[in-house]
């Protein structure tokens, strides 16, 4: 079944980027992990929702796309159904071209998921001759940050197990000196004929060849560590810099970070999303710092000089006189960096006012004393 970002994050097909942003980060914080009640899997689905409604040039391709659309890839493998492609033409486009036969009806076929079937077409009828040499994948992962972390930025260490160029033969796939011969199973030519059985009836096509991938020669020996990838699988630790005013959902990209490519193809990109901590004095709506303060009776009618605690330490706020419960008081720049900029936001310190549950008799006193002149 196809995903609904829009019923996912609760708004409509209209709603402005502002509103997608504020009915994430509302649905974030009410299912982050780290609460309560949070739920991890609603958590994902909304975060997955938010990174292509919450980006204009992904949502635009969604909005046309649909169910075709995929976050990480763009469009799905049987991603043509519905969107105005027509089985016939491809089949007659292909009829010629590399040995393409089929005797398959494919009107009224668009909602089945051929990716696999066609998936040579793509990528080897069109590049005949050429090697098929893959760049490195890229790698998704995850890491849970302070809350403190989050605000100020942060260095960290991330362990993965990753695609590396193969250090014996520095990403060739085979020793400096071994000879190179024609291939011997396409000889030459690069590409083999394929065949494949399906309940459409049987398909051939002209593939890459899958011993020497495309490139019509190959190594006598293979290097006997990467067995001719180029590359081999390694742990390896990544120091990143966390930017100050990240927050829960949000990414960032490290280029060149994923999975090395085949023989000396550009490498992959490693993204690393982050979950916040929550904290015990803090809380945060978007770049500003929401916390309380109770200041007793006194204090609120006569007015006082009192600390608060800040994310950068204490700080003097003064209370006028008559202040009321509830009072909200702005201490600027006072809050979370904003991300890639120089400006913060602020803090908004509500106040409560503390009644004493118990009271000497001197206090009574004084308070009925009072009482009685306001009263009059």
């Amino acid at each position: 079944m196809s995903k609904n970002y829009y019923d996912t994050l609760g708004v409509s097909k209209t709603a402005s980027q502002d509103e997608i942003k504020k009915a994430f980060r509302k649905l974030a914080h009410e299912h982050h992990p780290d609460k309560k009640h949070g739920n991890e899997t609603k958590f994902k689905e909304i975060n997955e929702a938010y990174q292509v409604l919450g980006n204009e040039e992904k949502r635009k391709q969604y909005d046309q796309f649909g169910s075709a659309f995929n976050n990480a890839d763009g469009f799905n493998a049987g991603g043509f159904g519905g969107q105005g492609f027509n089985w016939q033409d491809f089949a007659r486009q292909y009829g010629g071209q590399g040995g393409f036969r089929t005797n398959v009806n494919f009107d009224g076929m668009e909602g089945f998921d051929l990716g696999d079937i066609f998936g040579d077409f793509f990528g080897g009828t069109r590049g005949r001759g050429r090697s098929r040499r893959h760049s490195g994948e890229d790698i998704e992962a995850q890491m849970t940050i302070d809350f403190r972390e989050a605000v100020f930025g942060a260095e960290k260490i991330i362990s993965l197990d990753k695609q590396e160029i193969c250090e014996k033969c520095a990403g060739k796939g085979h020793e400096v000196n071994e000879k190179i011969i024609t291939c011997p199973e396409c000889k030459g030519a690069g590409q083999v004929r394929q065949e494949q059985r399906t309940i459409f009836g049987v398909f051939q096509s002209m593939g890459v060849c899958p011993t020497c991938h495309g490139e019509g020669k190959k190594p006598e020996k293979f290097c006997g560590k990467c067995h001719g990838a180029g590359r081999v699988k390694n742990k390896k630790e990544i120091k990143i810099k966390i930017p100050a005013g990240i927050d829960a959902g949000q990414s960032i990209k490290i280029s060149g970070a994923g999975n090395a490519g085949e023989k000396g193809s550009a490498a992959g990109d490693l993204f690393i999303s982050f979950q916040v901590r929550s904290d015990k004095i803090f809380r945060r709506e978007d770049e500003n710092i929401l916390t309380k303060k109770e200041i007793n009776i006194a204090q609120a009618a006569l007015g006082d000089k009192i600390e608060v605690e800040t994310l950068d330490g204490l700080v003097e706020m003064k209370i006028p006189e008559g202040t009321q419960s509830g009072k909200i008081f702005i201490l600027k720049d006072r809050g979370v960096p904003i991300l890639n900029s120089r400006g913060r936001g602020d803090q908004l310190v509500e106040v409560v006012v503390k009644i004493p549950t118990k009271l000497s008799r001197k206090e009574k006193q004084l308070l009925e004393e009072l009482r009685t002149s306001l009263d009059k």
